[in-house]
């Protein structure tokens, strides 16, 4: 029975992921048609059990999991999306897909498949256990944490419906949006789906906004690459998955630890995947609770999706975040602001001068566009690119996938770590030299940032009513942020008009 209750999750998780891949493939088709469109030129590129209960997964759907779609139909050529960097120049890159020549071996639950046999519709792993289990009340490995909370325990209705962007009817929004008094958050329209095809107008105004998506436009408040060159930010997007365990298991043998870009939604299914993410050392930043573009969104549906999250992973970890990625890198002033004024720092990937984009396409082998063999001569453009950087550079990786996962641990990283000459793999709060207790708003010493409404005493991270977290609680001063942004946070707290425009 239990074999069979874990065949069954499995396989309504595996719908709810391919759902969150078809949102991913769907913008990108409608922002590689604006690329397309434009004239460009190619870029170089162990303690006692915890039991943690999970929520049922969501209704399950008619979409196709990627274990029930054949791998026989040739996927087309498609363009890879590029951009610009802050200068605003264009540029494209094509990657032209190849098929697989033969069944994929049988999958033992420890081998990698071939390169090339790392297509959609290939064998599954089982998916793995927890390593390790930790008692509540264990201290994490950040200094100035507190201890792990309560166990997690996922009562329907304390949370909204998963995968979608939760109403900002409810009190708690009503709560969140008091953190954004004092700020100004630019008058900026949202985009209509977050692509610049399905907006043209937004699009020609994408310097003015500041839209990464269109022309990679950023501040200075983003995090887009290691200061130190040959330095990799590692970074894993959308997970908690069944197969992260898979993904941890590997980084403890190499002794790599890595920034994860956390999904409110799946964050409530595996809260003891993101437990033991958090208590081996790595990074936990919030990545919304749905993954849809944030551009597209209201303000106070950014400030839900933001919130919702930082609420689980405080309720499962203890803490809340001081950093975040928008999905899709999608990301303009207004989002920015919204970010900051909650105390999130954006983290973004690298794109080169010319506007290569630092994407591994991953999570199109997971939607069957290409194989795992064009995935990684992706990533081999990528190191060569890194290699004639001046300063390290930020990676585009996904663990929600079983294909994502095996591309990493099989291919991935052990290039890096190989490589000549070497790449230092790092998460990115460490590469860019921020110490890990500022990574968090409990353990935070930075007394520039996050430079939060705390008005009432706090920030009520729960959305009771009640402030239960205060920023700074330590005496103790470190800058890490403050050195990147101090012009910013002096002007917000000002109250000076259009902030963004100044950069």
């Amino acid at each position: 029975m239990r074999i069979q209750a874990l065949t069954l999750l499995s396989a309504l998780a595996l719908v709810n992921a391919q759902k969150l891949n078809n949102r991913h493939l769907n913008v990108a088709h409608r922002r590689q048609a604006t690329s397309a469109s434009s004239s460009a030129s190619a870029p170089a590129a162990t303690s006692p059990p915890v039991v943690s209960s999970a929520p049922p997964p969501p209704a399950t759907s008619s979409t196709p999991t990627s274990a029930s779609l054949p791998a026989a139909a040739p996927p087309a050529s498609i363009s890879a999306p590029v951009g610009s960097t802050s200068s605003g120049s264009a540029s494209a890159s094509s990657v032209t897909t190849t098929t697989s020549t033969g069944p994929p071996p049988l999958a033992t639950g420890t081998d990698i498949p071939a390169l090339a046999n790392i297509t959609l519709g290939m064998p599954t792993h089982a998916p793995l256990p927890p390593a390790t289990t930790y008692p509540v009340g264990a201290t994490p490995p950040v200094s100035g944490a507190p201890v792990l909370p309560t166990t997690f325990v996922f009562r329907s209705g304390d949370w909204p419906v998963q995968d979608k962007v939760p109403d900002t009817s409810s009190s708690q929004v009503a709560e969140w949006m008091k953190e954004l008094d004092g700020f100004n958050i630019p008058n900026i329209n949202p985009t209509a789906d977050g692509s610049c095809l399905g907006d043209p107008a937004a699009a020609a105004d994408a310097q003015n906004r500041g839209w990464w998506t269109c022309g990679g436009w950023t501040r200075s408040t983003d995090i887009t690459s290691c200061p130190d060159k040959l330095t990799w930010g590692v970074s894993f997007d959308d997970g908690p998955s069944f197969y992260t365990q898979n993904l941890l298991n590997y980084l403890d043998q190499k002794d790599i630890t890595a920034t994860f870009f956390v999904v409110g939604s799946r964050v409530i299914e595996r809260p003891t995947v993101l437990i033991e993410e958090y208590m081996a050392g790595h990074e936990i930043s919030v990545h919304t609770w749905s993954h849809r573009p944030l551009t597209s969104l209201t303000t106070p549906q950014i400030v839900a999706e933001l919130g919702w999250t930082r609420k689980a992973i405080k309720n499962v970890l203890g803490v809340a975040p001081t950093t975040m990625r928008p999905p899709y890198g999608d990301i303009d002033d207004r989002v920015r602001a919204i970010s900051l004024a909650m105390g999130m720092i954006p983290i973004m990937w690298t794109r080169t001068p010319s506007g290569g984009v630092f994407d591994t396409n991953d999570w199109r082998v997971a939607g069957g566009q290409v194989n795992g063999t064009d995935s990684f001569n992706t990533f081999n453009t990528i190191l060569t690119n890194a290699t004639t950087m001046n300063n390290g550079f930020i990676v585009l990786q996904h663990d929600l996938f079983e294909i994502t996962v095996d591309l990493a641990i099989g291919y991935t990283l052990n290039a890096a770590l190989t490589h000549n000459p070497p790449f230092n793999l790092l998460p990115i709060g460490e590469c860019s030299k921020i110490p890990t207790s500022n990574l968090y708003l409990e353990s935070n010493k930075n007394t520039s940032f996050p430079v939060i409404n705390q008005t009432t005493g706090g920030i009520d991270i729960d959305g009771n009513g009640t402030p239960d977290t205060k920023s700074g609680a330590s005496s103790s001063s470190n800058s890490a942020f403050g050195n990147q942004v101090p012009l910013l946070f002096a002007l917000m707290l000002a109250g000076s008009a259009l902030i963004f425009g100044l950069f």
